[in-house]
């Protein structure tokens, strides 16, 4: 068996492990309402009178998937770590990269089905108007390499435990450093107490302006390296725990 279908068999084990217990369900579920509540609700969708889902849409992706995505991939590694499985899936003949990059791409997949599970707020804003179709696709791909830097953030701090829980928080405290850095209340405050060119350089290191590019209708290469990048540096993080875990047993 090839890499590629080594990575392609795992992932599929893994995604159908998602949809096999009643957690993936309650899971997307409460996405979705949350998605819906902070949308029409404290978006303020209808006061604005416009058909756009800039602001009240995807505004709100950062936060949300500050504890969603988390949660959702904080077994990845751990719930492994916790039954003992991981040895045995590392005797197997699997690279542990074919194995990072797997289980990876399963959460991500999972996650990527929960946004998509929001057509029908698109399909509101198109009943009610005529939105810029483009820039609901870009702020769409946006929010799926939002998440998936989350998620690879979370696989990193789950290959760090055995518990859960620690994976969530520390995953949840990471996270919220990215959104930090280049939140303008954070950065206001820092405005006055440090260069301009340095808090402009720290808050690039920030996913706010990378993911406002993405809502704006924009693509640029140095946003999507930046999320690649994020995902790139966390996996091979997880590789290097992996083997060390590995090699001590």
């Amino acid at each position: 068996m090839n890499g590629f279908s080594t990575i392609k068999t795992i992932t599929r084990r893994e995604l159908g492990s998602y949809f096999s217990s009643p957690v993936a369900y309650v899971f997307i579920v409460i996405f979705l309402a949350l998605c819906g509540i902070f949308t029409f609700l404290l978006g303020g969708f209808f006061e604005r009178g416009e058909a756009s889902l800039v602001r009240p849409f995807f505004d709100w992706h950062p936060w949300l998937y500050l504890f969603l995505v988390p949660a959702a991939g904080m077994r990845v590694w751990a719930e492994e770590r916790r039954l003992g499985t991981l040895e045995l899936l590392l005797t197997m003949p699997v690279t542990p990269w074919q194995a990072i990059v797997g289980k990876f791409l399963a959460s991500w997949l999972f996650l990527i089905i929960a946004l998509a599970l929001t057509f029908p707020t698109v399909i509101t804003v198109c009943y009610l108007g005529k939105p810029d179709m483009g820039t609901i696709i870009t702020g769409y791909l946006g929010s799926a390499l939002l998440a998936g830097a989350y998620l690879a953030v979370t696989c990193m701090t789950s290959a760090m435990t055995r518990n859960q829980v620690i994976s969530f928080i520390v995953s949840v405290v990471i996270c919220f450093f990215l959104i930090a850095v280049g939140w303008p209340p954070v950065t206001t405050f820092f405005s006055g107490l440090l260069p301009d060119r340095l808090v402009d350089l720290i808050s690039t290191f920030s996913v706010l302006p990378h993911f406002a590019g993405f809502q704006r209708g924009v693509i640029d290469s140095r946003d999507v390296v930046f999320f690649v990048s994020i995902m790139g540096f966390a996996l091979f993080c997880t590789g290097v725990i992996i083997r060390n875990i590995r090699s001590g047993h």
